[in-house]
């Protein structure tokens, strides 16, 4: 056989072993994109999922929360299935789940301002997840790292009583990066470094009433009249 021949038959071999688990592996990164069990049956993270993804995913845990956390897509199309032609919107998806869909859009704190609090965001994040109804939740941003990541750890360090360098660990062992998870980096800085939960912060002391004040009687003229 010419060596040309066997080159191109050894290439076609290496084409047919390998393309079945690349194309597993794509199905499997785009169907159900990073998700991941952070407490089982309450608290599950993902990257944008396929509508198929999704449907599959809600069936699986009964999520009852879709927590998007993208202010480029607020409610993205859903490719239907991987190789797919077909789309959706995520908000009638989950509308025909029924599953409430909510978006939270988490930006550091403008320029200009204090830079030593977290973003009023996370106000409104600790709101749902203080909402029993919300549970199972879902949160996702595009690629289910960085925002998805950094308010991940806020949960962990608000209900389940981690530490910041346990969330810290966490965020950069699902792919957030060593080089970003750092002081370095204003998110990590505001979102993480910053955050106190609520039973650690100093508890408000109650300031007392301003004195009411009580309208005087007007002084009687003296008897007899002034002299």
């Amino acid at each position: 056989m010419p060596n040309v021949a066997r080159w191109v038959l050894a290439v076609l071999v290496a084409c047919v072993a390998i393309a079945p688990p690349v194309a597993f592996f794509r199905f499997q990164y785009i169907h159900a994109k990073r998700f991941r069990e952070v407490t089982p049956e309450r608290f599950y993270r993902s990257g944008q999922m396929t509508a198929a993804g999704l449907r599959e995913m809600v069936a699986k845990t009964g999520i009852k929360t879709v927590l998007n956390l993208q202010h480029e897509e607020p409610d993205p199309l859903l490719l239907d299935r991987w190789m797919g032609s077909g789309v959706v919107r995520e908000s009638e998806l989950c509308r025909a789940l029924g599953v409430r869909y909510l978006l939270l859009t988490p930006d550091v704190i403008p320029a200009g301002l204090p830079r030593d609090k977290v973003p009023p965001v996370v106000e409104d994040y600790l709101r749902i997840l203080d909402d029993e109804s919300s549970y199972p939740i879902l949160i996702h941003c595009k690629a289910g790292l960085h925002r998805t990541g950094r308010l991940t750890a806020i949960y962990r360090m608000e209900y389940m009583g981690w530490s910041q360098g346990e969330a810290l660990r966490e965020l950069r062992a699902n792919g957030y990066g060593n080089a970003m998870a750092s002081e370095a980096d204003e998110y990590i800085i505001q979102f993480i470094r910053n955050y106190v939960p609520r039973k650690d912060r100093p508890k408000t002391v109650a300031i007392a009433p301003s004195p009411r004040v009580i309208p005087m009687p007007a002084n009687p003229s003296p008897k007899g009249g002034s002299r």
